[in-house]
C-alpha cells in the first residue's frame, strides 16, 4: 500500500469513526493527565462501560494544554459536540457514565463547555471562551484531537502531504519555502531555520546528520514533551523533511531519559514509519533514503546546547566546545550537523502543506508564525499554549491564563527559563517578539513562562536560577564555572540578612563579565535573572542589603511570623502542626508565637483559617 492508498484509507476510518453511532470517550492521557489520576480513571471507564453494557469508542489523546482542568474526560455522542469535563474524580465518572453515556443528557454542571461544531444547551462553545480564543494551534494543532499511537489518525488530519509536497520539489525550493515563512528556532536564539538549512546543505562533506533537540531542561518547561507525546509524527515528518532539504540520510532525536512516555510514543511512531515505507530507503521512490535514531540524554542541562548535545550522542562528556566551526560545517563525528528543537520540526510539515505565506500570515513582521509557552507559576489556569507571535504578555497571563489567583497582583513574568530575565509589569503590554524581549533584557528561549505575584521575593528568585545554573554548569570555562559560583555566594548572603554595601555593584560587574567571557549559551545567559531583576527591582535588593527587610515576605532570615491576637479564635490548629512548639496559647484566648523557637516554616500560616498568622 503506498501512501496515497494509505492516506484514503485513513480519511475513510476517520470518517467513520466521526459518523460512528457509538459515542466517543477521550481521555486525556499526557504526563499531566496521567500525573492527576488518568490511569485509574480509565480502568474505572472500561469496567463501568461493561457493567452498564454500553459500547463506545475510548481515544487517548495527548494534553489538550488546559493542564490546570487534568484529568479531563470528554464525551462526544453522535451527532453532537464533544462535552469537555474537567478535574473529573471516580464519583464524577460515574455521574458522567450515567447521565451522558446511558440517559444520553449531557451533566451540565460538571463540564466546561463543550469543542467542535454544533451547540449544547447551557454550555459555553470552548474555541470562544478565553483560554482558546487567543491561540493559534499550529505546532499544538493535533494535541488533544488525536490517538497519538495511531498513524491513521494523523494521516486522516493532513499527515505526511508536507512530506510529499516536499519531495515533489528540489531541496533548494523547499529550503527557500522555510526562508520565506519566516520560521525561526523556537529553541533559543531564534535563528533564521531556513537559513540554518541552507548553511548545512552547502558545506562540504560527504555525509550530514540531522538532531533534534528533545533536551527540555528548564524547570516548568513542558512545551517538547506534550508535543511528543501528543503527536509525534508531526515531529517526525518535519525531520524527514529537513532532512531531504539539507541532504543527510540519518538523525538522531536527543531526548531526555524522564521523559518515558514521550520516548515510547515516538518509538511506536518511528516503528509505523518504517512499516509505512516512510523510513528507510528510497523513500516514495524519491532516491531519498532516511532513518531516525533515539539518544536518551541523562537529564544534563547543559546538553540542551548544541555542541555538548553532540558530544553526548558521540558518547563523550556533556560539555560545549568553542565556535566557530559551527555544527553546519562541523558537527556530529566531524560533520556538517543541522540542530533544531521540537517545537521547530513541529512547525515545518504544515509549513509545507499550507504554503510559506499562510504560515507568514500570523505574528508579525520579524517573528513569523506561533510560539507555544509553558505557563506556570502565579497564574489561575496554568498550562500549554500557543498564540501568535506579537501578542501582549497580559493577553496569555489574564485572558489565557485567567490572570494572578484570588485576586494577587502581578509582578513579573520570566520568560526563557533559567537563562532568562524578570520582566516587571510595565512590561505587560510589550509585543511578545524576539526583538522586544531582547531589548528588554530577556530571551524567548524555548517557552518557559513564570508568573509571580506580590509575594515573589525577586532576589530569591534570583538565587534560586542561579542555584540551577551553578549546579549544571559543565565546569570547563572559568568564567561560567567560578563567576556563577561567586553571584549565588553574594546572592545567599544577601537573602541571609548578611548583604553588604557594594553587592549589587559586585553583582551587576561579574554578570557583565560571565555574559562576555562564557563559552556557550549557558554561561553567556545564567546571569541574567540576577541582571534583570536589579534592574527593574533594585529596590528590594536595597531593602534586603541596607533595611534588612524583604519585601516579598520570602526570606527567612528577614522575616518573622506574628499571631494578630484581634484575630485568633484560640482553634489550636496552628500550635498541633507546629514542628517546634514555638506556637504556645489556651483554648479559645489568642497564641502567640515564640520567635526563638520559630523556624519561619510558614506551616502555621497555611493552616490558619481566620487570617490571624501575618508575616512581618
Amino acid at each position: 500500500m503506498n501512501l496515497d492508498q494509505r492516506i484514503q484509507a485513513a480519511e475513510k476510518d476517520w470518517n467513520e469513526l466521526q459518523a460512528s453511532d457509538l459515542p466517543r470517550v477521550y481521555l486525556g492521557s499526557g504526563t499531566c493527565g496521567l500525573a492527576a489520576g488518568a490511569a485509574a480513571l480509565q480502568a474505572q471507564l472500561e469496567k463501568e462501560l461493561a457493567e452498564h453494557k454500553i459500547k463506545a469508542h475510548i481515544i487517548n489523546v495527548g494534553c489538550i494544554g488546559m493542564c490546570f482542568a487534568e484529568p479531563l474526560v470528554d464525551v462526544q455522542m453522535p451527532g453532537q459536540p464533544r462535552v469537555v469535563y474537567a478535574g473529573v474524580t471516580a464519583k464524577k465518572l460515574s455521574t458522567i457514565i450515567e447521565s451522558h453515556l446511558l440517559g444520553k443528557e449531557p451533566v451540565a454542571k460538571l463540564a466546561m463547555g463543550t469543542l467542535g461544531e454544533g451547540q449544547v444547551e447551557g454550555l459555553p462553545r470552548l474555541e470562544e471562551g478565553a483560554v482558546l480564543k487567543p491561540q493559534k494551534r499550529i505546532a499544538l494543532r493535533n494535541c488533544g484531537v488525536i490517538d497519538p499511537n495511531s498513524m491513521t489518525h494523523y494521516l486522516a488530519r493532513g499527515g505526511y502531504l508536507g512530506l510529499t509536497r516536499a519531495l515533489s520539489q528540489s531541496p533548494e525550493e523547499v529550503i527557500q519555502l522555510m526562508i520565506d515563512s519566516g520560521l525561526r528556532g523556537r529553541g533559543g536564539g531564534g535563528f533564521p531555520t531556513g537559513l540554518k538549512w541552507r548553511f548545512c546543505r552547502n558545506a562540504k562533506g560527504d555525509e550530514k546528520y540531522l538532531i533534534c533537540n528533545a533536551d527540555e531542561g528548564d524547570p516548568g518547561a513542558f512545551m517538547d514533551r506534550s508535543v511528543l507525546e501528543g503527536d509525534p509524527h508531526a515531529v517526525l515528518e518535519g525531520m524527514c523533511i529537513a532532512a531531504y532539504a539539507i541532504g543527510c540520510t540519518t538523525a538522531y532525536v536527543y531526548i531526555r531519559a524522564e521523559y518515558p512516555l514521550a520516548i515510547k510514543h515516538l518509538r511506536t511512531a518511528i516503528g509505523q514509519m518504517e512499516e509505512a515505507g516512510l523510513l528507510g530507503d528510497d523513500i516514495q521512490g524519491k532516491g531519498f533514503s532516511f532513518k531516525i535514531k533515539i539518544k536518551e540524554g541523562a537529564g544534563a542541562f547543559v546538553c540542551g546546547e548544541e555542541t555538548a548535545l553532540i558530544a553526548s550522542i558521540e558518547g563523550g562528556r556533556g560539555m560545549p566546545r568553542p565556535r566557530p566551526p559551527f555544527p553546519a560545517n562541523e558537527g556530529l563525528f566531524g560533520k556538517p550537523s543541522n540542530v533544531n528543537n521540537v517545537e521547530t520540526f513541529a512547525n515545518v510539515a504544515s509549513i509545507l502543506r499550507e504554503g510559506a505565506d499562510w504560515y507568514a500570515g500570523f505574528g508579525t513582521e520579524k517573528s513569523r508564525g506561533t510560539k507555544t509557552f509553558a505557563l506556570t507559576g502565579k497564574v489561575e489556569r496554568p498550562g500549554l499554549v500557543e498564540v501568535p507571535m506579537g501578542i501582549s504578555l497580559r493577553e496569555v497571563v489574564y485572558d489565557v491564563g485567567g490572570g494572578i489567583p484570588d485576586g494577587g497582583t502581578f509582578k513579573a513574568a520570566q520568560t526563557g527559563g533559567p537563562s532568562g530575565g524578570c520582566l516587571p509589569a510595565k512590561f505587560l503590554d510589550t509585543a511578545i517578539e524576539y526583538e522586544t524581549l531582547a531589548a528588554a533584557g530577556s530571551i524567548m528561549g524555548s517557552g518557559g513562562l513564570v508568573i509571580m505575584d506580590e509575594n515573589t521575593c525577586m532576589v530569591d528568585l534570583a538565587r534560586y536560577f542561579l542555584t540551577f545554573t551553578q549546579n549544571e554548569y559543565c565546569g570547563k570555562c572559568t568564567p561560567c564555572r567560578l563567576g556563577t559560583k561567586e553571584m549565588l555566594s553574594i546572592l545567599e548572603r544577601i537573602c541571609a540578612g548578611e548583604g553588604q554595601a557594594g553587592d549589587i555593584e559586585t553583582l551587576q560587574e561579574l554578570g557583565s563579565a560571565i555574559k562576555v567571557a562564557s563559552l556557550c549559551g549557558l554561561g553567556q545567559t545564567a546571569p541574567n535573572p540576577a541582571l534583570t531583576t536589579i534592574q527593574y527591582f533594585r529596590d528590594e535588593y536595597e531593602a534586603h542589603i541596607h533595611d534588612h527587610r524583604c519585601p516579598g515576605k520570602t526570606c527567612k532570615a528577614l522575616i518573622k511570623f506574628t499571631i494578630n491576637a484581634e484575630a485568633c479564635t484560640g482553634c489550636m490548629i496552628c500550635a498541633k502542626q507546629c514542628s517546634t512548639n514555638a506556637i504556645s496559647g489556651k483554648k479559645k484566648e489568642p497564641h502567640t508565637i515564640n520567635q526563638e523557637l520559630c523556624v519561619q516554616c510558614g506551616v502555621c500560616r497555611d493552616v490558619c483559617r481566620f487570617g490571624s498568622v501575618e508575616v512581618e
